[in-house]
């Protein structure tokens, strides 16, 4: 029986990753039956869950790999430039996925944060990687001298953590979107330094 080419395991596995992001948003983590990630991987439930132990990891797996190109993204352009990644409407070459997927899943996972103690626990490790991201990305700013120095880092990070769980809270309501990038531009402005004449 011939090998198959780590590769071919690695496109396959992004397939499965993909195709469960739009599966997810769409319907839900329960309404994400397995006859539904087949139809939106392509794949039976053999080739998904040979990746996956079940459905539970493959979400985890969804959800982690969301949140390392949020930070790979906030290490490079800053936890806003995530925002506008955000809003950015999908095929207009912006985002970190298409829009109302990636959106589905960061909604899901604050469902489960707020209902499912073991879900919580297992995303705690997890979660730490944006704030990690974040607080450095700021601390390298203030040795810029770009970042205003009147507040702490932790305090910056928080504050820019929870403008993103507002915005995402108020895409989810479904709320227009018509001023937000000008908003972003604001928190953007609120955490610079401000140079005298």
């Amino acid at each position: 029986m011939p090998r198959v080419s780590q590769d071919h395991l690695d496109a396959r596995r992004r397939q499965i990753l993909d195709g469960a992001r739009s599966c997810f948003a769409r319907f839900g983590y329960e309404g994400a039956t397995v006859r539904r990630l087949e139809e939106a991987t392509g794949l039976s439930r053999g080739a998904i869950f040979h990746h996956f132990k079940d459905k539970e990891s493959l979400f985890l797996a969804l959800a982690e790999d969301d949140a390392t190109r949020m930070a790979d993204v906030v290490a490079e352009q800053g936890l806003v430039q995530v925002m506008r990644d955000l809003l950015a409407e999908p095929g207009d070459g912006g985002g970190l996925a298409p829009g109302a997927d990636w959106l589905g899943t960061r909604l899901e996972v604050s469902r489960r944060l707020r209902t499912d103690c073991d879900f919580r626990e297992r995303w705690a490790q997890r979660s730490e990687q944006l704030t990690a991201a974040t607080r450095a990305r700021l601390q390298w700013q203030r040795e810029s001298g770009n970042l205003r120095d009147d507040v702490d880092v932790d305090v910056l990070t928080a504050y820019l953590e929870l403008v993103l769980e507002g915005l995402v809270s108020h895409l989810a309501m479904g709320l227009p979107a018509k001023h937000l990038g000008e908003v972003l531009d604001v928190v953007e402005e609120s955490v610079r330094r401000h140079r005298g004449c």
